[in-house]
């Protein structure tokens, strides 16, 4: 067969493989356990070793599979991260989002490019991969719950250290348009559960109102955001360039005329500098225990206000040695480097030593949207891309 041929038989398959991987319903929090067999088969059927890591409930799954290199103590070895786990999705969609369509240079459905067409594209080259004379082991890494704070992949990365895997290099492929990304924000999620006393609406001094305290709650927060502004670095990165705070969601109470005994906030923030998360840590929470709690104490000694973290994930620092952004420039040509302010798991790889890029097929503009699509071409862009892997790690 040509390589024209063999190219084109290489897309289709990542075509197909990406349809499959859209019809698993991955959304955060839920059961991704038959997308990874599926990713798992794959590997093993052309001879990868694997393992998995768990949470506590056993339903939500990372898998790490590895390829080995021909060749002991070769190179460092290449890991292809991507997280399984997609946003929820609305009724607002034209076609069915669990369902690949494909219109003219587009193929939609959730999790298209953010980030199934990556894994689709990493597990259509990896029988290449297989085949090749390799002088370095390619691992593949796939997480659960990137979306939500990213609870996954600390569980997998723990398991990499026990391992002694860090001398690597990492990419991790979030919707880039095939771009170099070497730093992002960090990204620290919450939710505050307020619990206070019921009672009827028109006798209001005899209940606690949770709801109540927390829209103060909300309103110091949003206080403490007008000061974010101002720590701005001169020299910053980012846009914006200051770290960001926003409120996601509260909900509370049950009827007009009924004492809202319980309310929740959910609120994140996107630190430039860990120092930033820590000022607003800080000072909301002297906020609740000096002024908030002691006014609900009064009325009701029961009352709670209780900070629930779902994840605080550190930031994506840049880092001008990077031997995982110099290889990829040295496949692509492309010498540019980029920032975002949306988090990965790219981080918390780079926390263990292993050099880390973010650079994967699609537009971070389609992500999280309605009719979430790919481009076609950015995963024909992004097999070139592991066709340089393979002619860089194999030996002559």
């Amino acid at each position: 067969m040509s390589t024209e041929n063999n190219l084109k038989a290489l897309y289709e398959n990542s075509v197909k493989i990406l349809s499959d991987l859209i019809a698993f319903k991955t959304i955060s929090g839920e059961d991704n356990s038959s997308l990874i067999n599926y990713c798992d088969k794959i590997l093993k059927d052309i001879g990868a070793k694997s393992f998995r890591t768990y949470d506590q409930e056993k339903k939500r799954v990372n898998l790490f599979a590895t390829i080995n290199s021909k060749k002991t103590n070769g190179k460092n070895p290449i890991i292809l991260s991507g997280h399984t786990d997609v946003v929820p999705v609305s009724q607002d969609w034209s076609t069915d989002p669990f369902n690949a369509t494909i219109k003219g240079s587009k193929l939609y459905g959730r999790g298209a490019c953010d980030m199934k067409g990556f894994i689709a594209c990493a597990l259509a080259y990896a029988p290449i991969f297989s085949k090749a004379n390799l002088d370095r082991d390619i691992h593949f890494s796939f997480t659960f719950d990137e979306e939500t704070a990213c609870q996954g992949a600390p569980i997998l990365i723990n398991e990499l250290k026990k391992k002694d895997i860090k001398n690597a290099i990492c990419i991790v492929g979030e919707p880039t348009n095939m771009k170099i990304v070497d730093a992002h924000k960090g990204c620290y999620e919450y939710t505050t559960h307020f619990e206070g006393l019921a009672g009827h609406g028109s006798e209001p001094d005899k209940g606690v109102n949770a709801v109540e305290y927390a829209v103060k709650f909300v309103n110091k927060l949003l206080e403490l955001r007008k000061i974010l502004k101002s720590k701005a670095p001169k020299d910053s990165i980012f846009k914006p360039p200051y770290t960001t705070l926003q409120i996601g969601g509260i909900s509370g109470g049950i009827a007009r005329n009924v004492i809202a005994d319980k309310c929740k906030v959910d609120w994140e923030l996107r630190p430039i500098v860990k120092k930033d998360g820590e000022f607003v840590n800080y000072e909301i929470d002297k906020f609740v225990n000096e002024q908030l709690l002691p006014e609900m104490k009064k009325v009701y000694p029961k009352s709670s206000i209780k900070k629930e973290i779902i994840g605080e994930i550190i930031g994506f620092n840049k880092d001008n040695r990077s031997e995982a952004c110099e290889f990829i420039s040295s496949i692509t040509g492309d010498n540019s480097r980029n920032v975002v302010s949306y988090g990965t798991e790219a981080g918390l790889f780079q926390e263990i030593g292993i050099s880390t890029v973010v650079c994967g097929p699609g537009s971070i503009e389609q992500a999280h949207k309605v009719n979430e699509y790919i481009e076609l071409n950015e995963l024909k862009k992004c097999l070139n891309l592991f066709e340089g892997i393979k002619n860089q790690s194999s030996l002559n």
